[in-house]
């Protein structure tokens, strides 16, 4: 069935994850709902420098919200760092350098953030698509350690900063490509057969679907989201998909456009009128899976995701200097 999800899927996004597909949505879109000031709540985006990540940041800036940006690379960084200031005016623009593929660092960091700063909302944007399986310095297969076991290691270790705020999110950038995909706890590091990187991507993405899930029923007092910011034209896609943006170039959505529904998920009051653990594109809640795809999995998978990840976690936290 697999030929089906990609088809449905497909069809569904020229259909609905495209610029057309945004301005459509977007005419039910309540522009009070992002009018909001949020001078003195503190927000952290994991790869920042660029893409959504870099639009959401602006957004939240141009609010008047602290914003820590969590990026890779320190001369863009610091770069997209000094756009934001001048183009906001927003002088509350903190930067951290950090891999999000490397274990030790993230731990390292949150453990120094947690010490030096409050949170009140957490937006893991930071992905990568590895076209070919490549390895970490710590022999983690790249893709999950950035997407997966990364996010998974810095939202746990800021989970007891953002419990002691009011009104504390965690928003996490998927994809829709994790329709394609049904939980896989077996070969989470793609060892196994042929190696598609797309298809790890959406993989890993489904995972975060999950892990989102996992939080919600676990930190009542936190709201959780996943969501999918349709088919944009950032440099990630133009890097990662080149014949995909080749071919969908002219119908991609903006960086702006792709960044609404975080900016949305992060601030505005309605979304946590919703429930937390849900899925959404455009500022709505959307289902998890395609209409007769075998894509559900059973709970035991999705808690053996929880006790792998955790697992991980400890071993490189215990191993972490400083």
């Amino acid at each position: 069935m697999s030929w089906y999800r990609n088809t449905v899927w497909f069809v569904k996004g020229l259909r609905e994850y495209t610029r057309s597909g945004y301005e459509s949505a977007s005419k039910h879109f309540n522009p009070a709902d992002v009018e909001v000031n949020v001078a003195g709540r503190s927000f952290l985006v994991t790869g920042a420098n660029s893409g959504i990540g870099k639009a959401t940041a602006t957004e939240i800036a141009r609010r008047g919200g602290t914003v820590h940006l969590v990026c890779r690379n320190e001369e863009r960084a610091e770069v997209a760092k000094g756009e934001i200031v001048t183009e906001t005016g927003n002088q509350n623009i903190f930067l951290h350098i950090v891999d999000i593929s490397n274990p030790r660092e993230i731990w390292k960091f949150a453990e120094k953030f947690k010490n030096e700063h409050k949170l009140n909302v957490l937006i893991n944007n930071a992905g990568c698509m590895v076209n070919n399986r490549e390895l970490t310095g710590d022999g983690l297969e790249k893709n999950f350690a950035t997407n997966t076991l990364g996010t998974y290691i810095l939202t746990t270790a800021l989970l007891p900063l953002l419990e002691k705020e009011a009104d504390a999110r965690v928003i996490t950038v998927s994809s829709g490509g994790m329709l394609v995909q049904k939980l896989n706890v077996s070969d989470l590091q793609s060892g196994n057969g042929t190696f598609d990187g797309t298809m790890v991507y959406a993989q890993n993405k489904r995972q975060q679907v999950v892990l989102t899930e996992q939080w919600a029923k676990a930190h009542r007092n936190i709201h959780f989201s996943v969501m999918h910011p349709g088919w944009a034209d950032t440099p990630a896609v133009r890097s990662a998909m080149p014949d995909f943006y080749q071919k969908m170039k002219n119908s991609l959505r903006t960086e702006a456009q792709g960044a609404d529904t975080v900016v949305w998920l992060a601030i505005s009051s309605e979304a946590t009128k919703l429930p937390s653990g849900l899925f959404f594109q455009d500022r709505q809640p959307v289902p998890t899976h395609l209409p007769l795809a075998s894509t559900h999995s059973p709970p035991e998978d999705e808690e053996k995701l929880m006790e792998v990840l955790e697992e991980f976690s400890q071993k490189f936290k215990s191993t972490s200097p400083g």
